[in-house]
């Protein structure tokens, strides 16, 4: 059974992971800095070669699974690159995974699953999924409308995710569960990206690009600028 190394970089913290089927032969979780910045692009590689390393070298992973996001920008182009690049110049086959769905994937209960990932712009990245079925299409909206669309869930959900923390009161209030803040199903976790990836398409790198669900900030302030200009 080959073994399958993937990585997260959808949110602030950092998840690489080796895994062979079901079982996890390493994993690794690297939390933003004293500062609060996510630490993808200085130690995203060392991580990853110190994974594989771990796991016996190059010649014993069979496949590359990377996290596609919603997420941030920033750190779902470094993810997504890397990836790329080292399933070039390894030969390796690359697949990608919904890093909402693999959120969801770390909770195994019979209830529906909302996996929710904080936008910013008090907005939210959410799925909701029933084992590995997607029930509701991945969106991004502010936190009203997600509770708004809870209400109309007719039985209880569970909802995880670094969104699901922070707009805790108003997804409690429209009925769904939300665990203790320190939890580890609110974490987006790469054994889940190598999991999923079993089901997942490998494609051409090209095709290997991420889930925005909404316009980077840097076009929207290109185009404010360019109005208040053109407007003197």
């Amino acid at each position: 059974m080959q073994r399958v190394l993937g990585f997260d970089t959808s949110t602030a913290n950092l998840s690489v992971a080796l895994t062979t089927g079901d079982d996890v032969v390493c994993e690794r979780v690297i939390h933003p800095d004293e500062s609060g910045r996510p630490r993808h692009a200085r130690e995203l590689l060392a991580v990853v070669e110190g994974v594989v390393d771990e796991g016996g070298g190059w010649d014993s992973v069979g496949m590359i699974a990377v996290g596609l996001g919603p997420g941030t920008f920033t750190g779902l182009r470094i993810g997504i690159s890397t990836a790329r690049g080292l399933a070039q110049s390894s030969g390796l086959p690359l697949k990608g995974v919904s890093s909402l769905r693999a959120l969801a994937a770390g909770s195994v209960q019979a209830s529906p699953v909302l996996a929710v990932i904080d936008a910013k712009r008090s907005e939210l990245f959410a799925g909701l999924y029933k084992g590995r079925e997607e029930v509701w299409e991945e969106s991004v909206g502010p936190p009203g409308a997600l509770a708004e669309r809870i209400r109309g869930v007719a039985m209880p959900l569970l909802a995880v995710g670094d969104g699901a923390v922070r707009f805790r009161g108003e997804l409690e209030a429209s009925g769904a569960e939300v665990p203790a803040d320190e939890d580890g199903a609110h974490q987006v976790r790469a054994r889940h990206i190598c999991l999923l990836a079993s089901d997942a398409k490998a494609g051409q790198l090209a095709e290997i690009k991420p889930t925005y669900l909404r316009r980077p900030d840097a076009e929207l302030w290109r185009e404010r600028d360019r109005g208040t200009t053109s407007g003197r």
